[in-house]
């Protein structure tokens, strides 16, 4: 049944801007809030090949994912892009949306693309999964809040979980469990927690990046939230977690600190996985619902929603569902504000 939710969930998400218009005469200019740290963040984009492991939905590819990194950084070199032109043309068309092409890929970050990493002798990781059918890009803004705080950030793209994600070659892979029948979703979870312990392996492997591997946290949306909560009970590098409305499909056990904040409709849909999972999370943990917020407010998507004035355009329930009546920058910097604090607390803090 929770599957189920979440699968009606997403087809809301994708449906998103479906039906709706904004002038592509007077598209206007499109930016993510301010970081509002100390340190300058560059974006490195890597691609990962497990070569050990078949794809669960292409068994005979192996395992593909787009990994995001920002970091505290030289300020140096060219700014970073939202999405990748071919994102943000896949974007527009898919939503039929009257709007140019490239929409998407001018919204403004504060990352600087390849910026050269800023020397430090051990910075705390933080790992970011997005919701179904979300690409990390819709999670840009925490990415950026964290990095600027001094922690290094990897958002993951799960290869054929994300609408039109871009990869090498100029291959834009689609959302295969998005149009399937019955429960795919809490494959997809199990399929995450691998795909979160090899980008770990990866990263704690890899001299470029000054990573203190005593302090490792993880945060995800939606089916990253339910992610988070698996790849915890499943590897214990993981010190801290924060699921932002996802539903638990399995038994969690963590003892570890874990929180979970809940939208209106999260609480109504997910609550009783939440409920059930409780006395099994033995560490430090809290639910933290936010009134008048949406599924997606943790997200960056209700900030562009706005700024494209798609607000008034959407049928009332998804607008409801999705963004609440919470004004969107309010919102984001709930999320924003409870990430930088928790991981500030758990990770002790960022150097």
């Amino acid at each position: 049944m929770i599957a189920r939710r979440l699968l009606v969930l997403v087809s809301v998400v994708l449906a998103g801007f479906l039906g709706v218009s904004a002038s592509a005469s007077a598209v206007p200019a499109l930016s993510l809030p301010d970081p509002g740290g100390p340190y300058p963040i560059g974006r490195q984009v890597l691609h990962l090949v497990d070569t050990g492991r078949a794809d669960p939905w292409r068994p005979a590819q192996r395992r593909e994912l787009m990994v995001s990194m920002w970091y505290p950084a030289v300020p140096a070199g060219k700014p970073s892009t939202w999405m990748t032109p071919a994102e943000s043309a896949e974007s527009v068309a898919g939503r039929k949306l009257d709007l140019p092409p490239d929409t998407f890929s001018r919204v403004r970050v504060h990352a600087r693309e390849n910026a050269p990493v800023l020397p430090s002798p051990g910075r705390p990781l933080v790992l970011l999964s997005p919701g179904a059918g979300n690409s990390r890009s819709t999670l840009t803004a925490l990415a950026e809040r964290l990095a600027s705080k001094g922690y290094v950030v990897a958002g993951i793209d799960h290869a054929y979980e994300g609408w039109g994600v871009e990869f090498p070659g100029g291959r834009l892979l689609s959302c295969i469990p998005c149009g399937q029948s019955g429960d795919p979703w809490p494959r997809a979870i199990a399929g995450r927690v691998p795909d979160v312990s090899f980008v770990l392996d990866t990263l704690l492997r890899d001299r470029r990046w000054p990573i203190d591997p005593a302090r490792i946290g993880m945060a995800g949306h939606s089916a990253g939230g339910s992610a988070t909560a698996a790849a915890m009970t499943a590897d214990r590098r993981i010190r801290a977690g924060v699921d932002l409305d996802g539903p638990l499909f399995a038994p969690v056990s963590i003892d570890r600190p874990f929180a979970v904040l809940e939208s209106p409709l999260g609480s109504r849909a997910y609550g009783a996985s939440w409920t059930e999972n409780w006395p099994r999370l033995t560490g430090w943990k809290q639910r933290l619902l936010l009134e008048d917020s949406g599924h997606s407010t943790g997200t960056d998507e209700g900030i562009l929603v706005d700024q494209l004035g798609l607000r008034g355009s959407l049928p009332p329930e998804q607008l409801r569902n999705q963004y609440g009546s919470i004004d969107s920058s309010a919102g984001l910097d709930f999320y924003r504000d409870y990430l930088t604090n928790f991981f500030g607390g758990f990770l002790k803090g960022a150097r």
